[in-house]
Formats: C-alpha cells, structure tokens, sequence
C-alpha cells in the first residue's frame, strides 16, 4: 500500500497529451508533481501511427515516439509518473485525497486528465468476436490482417486514418458510411483525408448503411448490413471489422463527486475550474472534447490547466 506522505502541489490523473502537458507546466513553475497512469503512457496517441499536424514537425512524426518525448519532457522538469489506477476523489481543503488500487496521495490541487476509451460497436455478435476478428485499434492489430479484405466501420478523421493505415497490409478496406454519398453530413473528416481516401486504389465505400451484425463462430467472416433507404438487408463477406465510432469519457471514478454531463464528460468552465475548488479538468475526458478531439487541443488544456492551479495555489 502506497501513501504519499507530504502533499502535493499538483496531482495529474492520466498520461496522455493533456496530462503531460499539464506536467510540463506544473514542473517549470516548480510545482511537486505526479502524474497517475493506469495503462501506457501517451494516451490514445500510443495505438495512432503518425501525427502530420503537430507544430513544429515539418514531416511527420511517430506518435508514440511524440509521446516518450513529451513525457521525457515532463520528467525533465521534475514530474514523477506513477503506474497507478485513481479509483476515486475525497475533496477537502488545503488538500484532496485521491485513492488509487496501491494506496493513497494528498493533492492541494488535482488535473483531471483521464482521456477516453473507444465506443464499442452496437452490432450483434461484435462483443463475443472481440479479438477474433473485431479491432479497435488498426495499429495494434492492422499487421495480422495482411491481405485481408477488410472493413472500417466510421468516417471521422481517425477512422479515415485507421482506413489509409490499414490499407499497407490489407487487399481491399471498405468504409461503411450511414449517409447518402452527396449528404454534407456524410464524413466528419478533415478534407485533406476525404481526399486521400477517396483516391486510393485500395479504399471503397459503402453508402447508406449500418452494421446490424458481425458474421463468424470463431473469428469475423463477415458482416451484414441493413441499407438505409430501401430498407434491405445485405450480408457481405470480410476478414476482418476495425471500428472507430467515437469514444467514451473515463470518469467513473469522479462520479458523484465531480460534475459530469449525461454522458459522463466532466463539466468545467472556461477556465477548466470543475465544481470542486482546486479540481481542474482538460482534454477528452472534458465537456464539448468531441467537438475537436486533436491532441494538440487536449494539450492546450493541459497547458491552462495547469497554469490555473498555479493560480489557485499562489491565492
């Protein structure tokens, strides 16, 4: 059992862009700072192949290489990061206690950093074939698909760059947009990436439909559709089904103590202050996130963020 016996000055739950930055920030105004993590440090960016729009990088850079960056850079400035799962917030004052599955630390002010995990598809079959052919992660999983017809369920900016990713493996990736091909509404994504998609060899469409079920007894066969406007169904045969359909705020622990929305993103004001006094929150996790959902963004969070508990504990 862990217990931080002194206090301090800034407690960062999560690792990710908006965690570390955060880090960053705090350590160079010569805050105490730990940062808790409960997986890998990096975030989401660990399961991205490369980031083109982060300033600064005139090609592209790996994002996982980034992140041990960032963290070196925080750790540079005297941030310690600690393998550790927040299970949950007892505020108080002057200091917070944060219980975690090894022990306990007092904070005099907390970052809310949690980041989000992937919204799993709504289809029949899709949870029970979860690994056996069914992938959240095209860059942890991508390299066994090699040759493989392959079908990427969301047409966001990462679903198009998980589709463009997996095509150095696949024979075909085929993209299931619930909207008309003509419909405004039909891509979420970044211009640059609708037009890569639509131009490469390897990437088709599927308009107007929604996966109703994944097909296969002990790995992905296939995958039947239902077509939105004639109503039909449709089976289709794949190797395998990468999803990207959104994400889900990591804020179970913060329930009842923090202020979430319906959705479980935490609420803040302008200024990232949560309901608590001396509780701060930044990147995905935090209300309206899905709006941009860029590491860059979340970072710049993280940076105000941690400028604001500066500001808290100079009062």
């Amino acid at each position: 059992m862990r217990v931080q016996k002194e206090p301090v000055d800034v407690l960062i739950v999560g690792a990710g862009p908006a965690g570390l930055t955060a880090a960053i920030y705090a350590g160079r105004a010569l805050l105490s700072t730990v940062v808790l993590e409960k997986g890998l440090p990096g975030g989401q960016l660990n399961e991205t192949d490369l980031i083109e729009n982060w300033p600064g990088f005139a090609d592209a850079i790996s994002a996982p290489e980034l992140m041990r960056n960032v963290r070196a850079q925080a750790e540079r400035f005297g941030a310690s990061i600690v393998l550790d799962d927040v299970m949950g917030i007892e505020p108080g004052s002057p200091t917070h206690e944060v219980a975690t599955s090894q022990g306990t630390y007092q904070a005099r002010t907390v970052i809310l950093a949690p980041g989000s995990r992937p919204k799993e598809l709504p289809a029949e079959n899709a949870k029970r074939l979860k690994g056996k052919g069914v992938s959240y992660c095209a860059t942890c999983d991508g390299f066994f698909f090699q040759g493989k017809d392959l079908l990427q369920i969301g047409a966001g900016d990462s679903g198009l760059t998980e589709a463009l990713f997996l095509t150095r493996f696949a024979s075909s990736v085929t993209i299931a947009v619930r909207h008309p091909q003509n419909d405004p509404k039909a891509f979420r994504a970044s211009a640059i990436l609708q037009q890569r998609a639509r131009e490469h060899p390897k990437i088709r469409f599927l308009w107007n439909r929604i996966v109703e079920s994944i097909e296969g007894d002990t790995h992905v066969s296939g995958v039947r559709f239902r077509h939105l406007e004639t109503n039909e169904p449709e089976t289709r045969a794949f190797d395998g089904v990468f999803v990207n359909i959104g994400h889900l705020p990591q804020t179970d622990a913060f329930r009842g103590t923090i202020d979430l929305d319906d959705d479980g993103f935490i609420q803040t004001n302008i200024h990232l202050h949560t309901n608590v006094p001396g509780i701060f929150a930044a990147g995905d996790a935090r209300v309206n996130a899905n709006q941009y959902a860029q590491a860059i963004v979340a970072a710049g969070e993280g940076a105000m963020a941690a400028i604001e508990a500066e500001k808290y504990l100079a009062q």
